[in-house]
């Protein structure tokens, strides 16, 4: 029996997972995924967790519940030698391993691109995985129930203090919900005022969102500024230290939650532990079907690519050269290209190069406000709101999830969000080591729900 290894349990190598288990006959071939998570995050769902609008659980696919016939590994490939057909695997817990492979599928996934500036790693959280996400809405949560108890002063307003730097998707949708989430927290909470609130939102380009055009780039900047958020363009983050924002424009301001969202970066084993070609920017060099290109220029035997780490060609740009733009769109759609033709191959069939228009862009900026743009069409506020939300809990996999994320959509129409911090989930044995004691022997009072 022929073995299929996938690389990666996210958009790309799931679909392509679970097209595969589909269409492949009993006995044809065996299906391995590897990935050090054992869920699939569907990422448009993040700023909605962050905001409480939607469970964090629910924005997570389980691989094992929905990918059957597979043979799941919870680990890290640390090295592909495609010379040798074997991969190295670090499981979560044990020794590294040599897999084989026929079929390779390299669905890794980009990760998180960081810079050295001062207090960054110390003080700084990403927004790319559901964890991430949960730890933001619970630190701003534990940040407004500590901020109350305190006289208006310095410390008060760091604790009200929030900073996104990056103004791509991810980071103004994020920023965009929890500017939301924390505006309607103040009506439960009379002893803090707008006022005091200050949402700071930085980028080194002169626009934001750049998959929109300009029009309707400035637009969401002016709309942000009205509800009282500060957008800095032209700008970049040149410390953080401590939690003190310093920018390159000069302003300085200390921050209790910064949030990082300033782009992607390769998956280090494809950048830096594979002998397959890669281009100048760690990305793997693939043709239009998805097949991974070797130096000479012709495919490299049985070894297939798609998804945020590899360099697909667009054959919808009119633009020569163009690749795929590293999104969720493209991915989920190449993943299914994938599953074709890699059963197409298996069987001596014709493989077909990925082709596909985009069908526009969405994003929510808070609750009741969003943008859509297709072309030159432009849709603004609570419709394209209503568009964002129905795109996804239709774009989102499974049924299963479908009804779970519409269930909390409508209880939280009828009830409103959930206020609840449940940040000393990250110190689960504070209060048992505590013993009934006041203070931990650090200083830090029992049961103290810091965050990350």
């Amino acid at each position: 029996m022929r073995e299929i290894l996938i690389v990666g349990g996210g958009y790309a190598g799931f679909y392509t997972a679970w097209g595969l288990e589909k269409s492949l006959r009993a006995g044809e071939a065996r299906i391995t995924v590897v990935d050090p998570r054992p869920y699939m995050t569907y990422q448009p769902f993040l700023p909605e967790v962050t905001a409480g609008s939607v469970e964090a659980r629910h924005a997570a696919v389980s691989l094992r519940r929905h990918l059957r016939k597979s043979r799941l590994i919870a680990g890290s490939v640390t090295e592909i030698r495609s010379a040798d057909r074997t991969v190295t695997v670090r499981p979560v817990n044990g020794a590294d391993h040599e897999l084989r492979y026929d079929v390779l599928v390299v669905t890794a996934g980009a990760v998180t691109r960081t810079f050295p500036i001062p207090g960054l790693a110390e003080h700084a959280i990403g927004l790319k995985h559901v964890e991430e996400a949960v730890a933001i809405r619970d630190r701003l949560l534990t940040a407004f129930d500590q901020a109350a108890s305190l006289p208006p002063g310095p410390e008060r307003r760091k604790l009200l203090t929030v900073t996104f730097v990056g103004g791509g998707f991810s980071g103004v949708e994020g920023f965009g919900e929890l500017l939301s989430l924390a505006t309607a927290m103040l009506r439960s909470y009379p002893e803090l005022s707008f006022e005091e609130l200050s949402f700071h939102l930085v980028e080194a380009r002169d626009r934001i969102l750049p998959e929109v055009t300009a029009k309707p780039g400035a637009w969401v900047v002016r709309s942000l500024e009205r509800r009282g958020a500060h957008v800095h363009l032209n700008t970049q983050l040149t410390s953080a230290k401590d939690g003190h924002v310093v920018l390159s424009s000069g302003e300085e301001f200390d921050s209790e939650l910064i949030v990082w969202t300033a782009g992607n970066a390769s998956n280090p084993v494809v950048h830096n532990h594979t002998d397959l070609p890669v281009d100048e920017r760690g990305l793997l060099v693939v043709r239009a079907d998805l097949r991974v290109v070797g130096t000479d220029g012709d495919p490299v035997p049985d070894v297939w690519a798609a998804g945020d780490d590899a360099a697909v060609p667009d054959l919808a740009s009119p633009v020569p050269g163009a690749r795929t733009v590293p999104n969720a769109q493209h991915a989920v759609r190449q993943g299914r290209r994938l599953a074709k033709n890699i059963r197409a191959a298996l069987r001596g069939g014709t493989v077909r190069d990925y082709r596909h228009s985009s069908l526009g862009v969405v994003a929510t900026l808070g609750l009741g406000r969003g943008i859509f743009q297709y072309k030159g069409i432009v849709i603004k506020g609570f419709l394209a709101w209503l568009m964002h939300r129905g795109y996804h809990v239709l774009a989102v996999p499974t049924w299963e999830r479908k009804v779970r994320v519409l269930t909390v959509w409508l209880t939280a129409a009828v009830f409103g969000r959930d206020l609840v911090s449940l940040a000393s989930v990250q110190h689960p044995r504070d209060a048992f080591v505590a013993g009934g004691r006041t203070r931990h022997p650090e200083g830090r009072p029992a049961g103290d729900r810091t965050g990350v």
